[in-house]
């Protein structure tokens, strides 16, 4: 029933969104998104390491989670807050920076499969700017597409 192609969604300004449907339950993609030590098998950026992660395995609005992240060859950590979390439909963290990653899940059909849309939300940020003139926006699109491509594959 469902097509691993990976699309944009016009989500407004100074947001970019990618979207996929996997052939999974809401729960189950649910449980790798909400759970920050897990984030490592998701992520198509290269960015995201599965070490020194820190917070709880299921995120709850205000909880906060620290991530290895490593850019340029560099490792760094950063420490998230989860700002929206709803069972099976949303998973949502804002960056120190401000800006937000956002996770919407969306039964298709039975609920066998998943409409999934990662959102990077940077109308948020502390300096928007420094995010488009660096290029992140186009990066983190990439970026998105190739963790929807990862996840749908995960689950063909």
């Amino acid at each position: 029933m469902s097509s691993s192609a990976v699309t944009t969604v016009d989500a407004g300004p100074r947001r970019v969104a990618k979207r996929v449907v996997v052939d999974a339950p809401a729960s189950e993609i649910f449980a790798l998104v909400v759970d920050p030590h897990r984030h490592a098998e998701l992520d198509g950026s290269g960015t995201v390491r599965d070490v020194d992660v820190k917070g709880p395995h299921r995120l709850a609005v205000g909880d906060r989670f620290t991530v290895g992240m490593t850019q340029y060859g560099l490792p760094y950590k950063i420490t998230s807050t989860a700002t929206d979390v709803k069972d099976d439909t949303v998973v949502e963290w804002q960056h120190p920076m401000g800006h937000k990653w956002r996770w919407e899940l969306a039964p298709v059909g039975d609920g066998a499969a998943t409409e999934v849309t990662e959102i990077f939300d940077y109308g948020t940020a502390k300096i928007p700017l420094i995010i488009t003139l660096f290029g992140y926006d186009r990066k983190n699109a990439d970026g998105m597409a190739s963790t929807l491509e990862r996840l749908a594959a995960r689950f063909a």
